[in-house]
């Protein structure tokens, strides 16, 4: 069990500076697709609203509920999305996911500076909200696509 001591410092200067300083926080007023998502296990929330052109993102628009390191790994994301397609999107969460469970490197450029997050990887009750923001993205170009 980690310390009270670790989990301060786990929230490290820089992840509170993505978190106070996240991009993209005003809602799409006429978005392609909306999906929001939930990590049952700490309460936090990601609604993602994007716009999409030859399949890529062209606009993007989040309302993150979550704690410090959900908002950092949601500042990375909002930083980092338009212009990316979806297979691209899941390449960063499938990188994401595979450096907080399984101690893989940080994720690729555009989503590198994730990085950041790696101290998270001992803190697995809060692995869910770090993963949100892709989450909720990848449900957004899924509904785009069935809509399509």
């Amino acid at each position: 069990m980690s310390s009270d001591a670790d989990l301060i410092k786990l929230y490290s200067g820089r992840i509170l500076a993505l978190a106070a300083d996240m991009p993209r926080t005003e809602r799409l007023t006429a978005p392609d697709a909306t999906a929001r998502k939930r990590s049952p296990l700490c309460g936090s929330t990601v609604t993602v609203d994007i716009a999409l052109k030859d399949g890529k993102i062209t606009d993007y628009g989040q309302d993150v509920k979550a704690c410090a390191l959900g908002q950092a790994s949601a500042a990375v994301v909002g930083a980092n999305i338009v212009g990316c397609s979806r297979d691209q999107v899941q390449a960063g969460r499938d990188q994401l996911y595979a450096m907080l469970k399984e101690g893989g490197p940080a994720p690729d450029a555009p989503f590198d500076a994730l990085a950041v997050l790696e101290p998270a990887r001992d803190y697995k009750n809060r692995h869910a909200s770090i993963l949100l923001a892709f989450d909720a993205t990848l449900a957004a170009l899924d509904e785009a696509a069935a809509n399509a």
